[in-house]
């Protein structure tokens, strides 16, 4: 596994990413090749002013349109006919963008020639490729972890690897604080040993980690062996950095303040926060000035269906816990809630014809540009919630308020990696990812997030 953006992924993901841009590169100079019939043909074609330019074009829409396709989510395409159907996906769209680029700027083109051509070996190219690296164990090794305690902490990280089979992470078991309880099954497996023992059951099963999820550590914690493990080359890992990097998360299940204190990250320097608020100032006004056109005709919309108002004003906490007015076209009817807050709930009756098409792809969202403009939120962060549930959320989550440490956002981490929260279990949920996106801002990040988010909103996935 590789590390990107404090969160671990897949060697495999990292690999395919790399290697398929190669190779589309690739499968166009053989077109060129076979087009012409000859090296030195070949050689003039690709020499031509644009030719860089015209690769270039083909390979940013063919690698973005793998990736909207979910080429490289690994849960997805674990079936090979999933892979050949995504595949032809991908590449069809690629096809269809290019032509429209093409149709539009000429001079961008590669030939219909070399175009056909490069695109069917592209699909053959990647498809061989995609096969070889699903047989190849080098692109796939077993990570062999053992669990050194058995806290809540543990048990539900253990959930979690066994929910993420593409890490390649094997959980051989529990070690008990005691050494009293071998045998009994917490996940799965259960518990293999005690933690007294932990040295030599490490070499005996060639562990590769050592996860340490202790309920109470005073008193229990070997942490001389521990320490002659970490010493030779034994990944030691509290239970909580781990699930923070398999997941991307900040885990709430005995959380103390001490990891937060003593972890790293959580960092808001000035040229960083400065830099962010200046794109969400140029990034949401050059929005306005583009999506002024649908904005008009989503507020024709509603005004025609069920009269105004058209926007939807509501109470937000934003920044410090500083109350603000945010905006949104309304999609319910006028009479939604009256004056009571509630949680919106799958396929919401309140919900009007208009408010079912604008909701899917988030074009309710847009009036908050207004709000980014204002200084009230940023176009990335944690989305701000009512003050009646911050309240209420406040007294039942631990450092709930700690997300009003950043101004809220458009979007953010919690809204591309987890679904719409209705719940203060779904609540919880976010907060972790949202404590995640707090202790790793940073620009890339957020650019990240917007990239997400375009996928998640062509897909109209996560919507009420």
């Amino acid at each position: 596994m590789i590390r990107v953006l404090g969160q671990y992924v897949p060697v495999k993901t990292v690999i395919l990413a790399i290697t398929e841009s190669i190779l589309i590169v690739l499968s166009v100079l053989l077109a060129a090749w076979i087009r012409f019939g000859s090296i030195t043909e070949a050689t003039w074609y690709l020499s031509r002013p644009y030719a860089t330019s015209q690769i270039a074009l083909v390979v940013i829409v063919c690698w973005l349109c793998l990736y909207y396709n979910e080429m490289y989510d690994l849960h997805v395409i674990a079936r090979r006919s999933e892979l050949v159907v995504r595949l032809m996906q991908a590449l069809g769209t690629a096809v269809l963008l290019l032509a429209l680029l093409y149709y539009f700027v000429p001079d961008l083109s590669l030939g219909r020639g070399v175009s056909a051509i490069a695109t069917a070996l592209t699909f053959v190219i990647l498809l061989l490729w995609r096969l070889l690296v699903d047989e190849g164990k080098f692109f796939r090794p077993v990570h062999r972890v053992v669990i050194a305690g058995t806290g809540t902490s543990g048990i539900r990280l253990v959930r979690e690897i066994l929910a993420l089979p593409e890490l390649n992470i094997k959980v051989l078991g529990f070690l008990d604080e005691t050494g009293k309880n071998i045998g009994k099954p917490l996940v799965n497996p259960g518990i293999v040993g005690g933690v007294a023992d932990v040295e030599e059951f490490v070499h005996r099963e060639r562990v590769d980690w050592v996860v340490l999820a202790f309920a109470e550590r005073r008193g229990v914690m070997p942490t001389a062996e521990l320490l002659r493990l970490k010493l030779s080359g034994i990944r030691v890992e509290d239970a909580h950095s781990l699930f923070e990097k398999l997941k991307g998360g900040v885990m709430l299940e005995r959380l103390s303040p001490s990891w937060l204190v003593l972890s790293e990250g959580f960092r808001k320097d000035v040229l960083l926060m400065f830099t962010k608020r200046t794109l969400d100032v140029v990034i949401s006004a050059l929005a306005l000035v583009i999506m002024a056109p649908a904005m008009l005709l989503a507020s024709l919309a509603i005004v025609i269906e069920s009269g105004m108002p058209v926007f939807f004003r509501q109470e937000r906490v934003g920044l410090h816990g500083r109350n603000f007015s945010m905006l949104k076209f309304r999609s319910m009817r006028n009479d939604a809630e009256e004056g009571k807050a509630v949680w919106a709930a799958q396929n919401d009756t309140r919900v009007t014809r208009v408010g079912r098409i604008l909701r899917p792809f988030r074009l309710d969202e847009l009036p908050q540009l207004v709000n980014i403009l204002r200084g009230d939120m940023s176009l990335v962060g944690p989305r701000p919630e009512r003050p009646e549930f911050v309240q209420m959320l406040g007294e039942e989550i631990p450092y709930y308020h700690e997300r009003h440490t950043v101004r809220p956002g458009l979007t953010g981490w919690a809204q591309i990696k987890y679904q719409y929260g209705s719940s203060v279990d779904d609540a919880k949920t976010k907060l972790e990812y949202e404590l995640f996106y707090i202790k790793h801002l940073s620009l890339f990040l957020d650019l990240v997030i917007v990239f997400r988010t375009i996928q998640v909103v062509l897909f109209a996935r996560g919507s009420r």
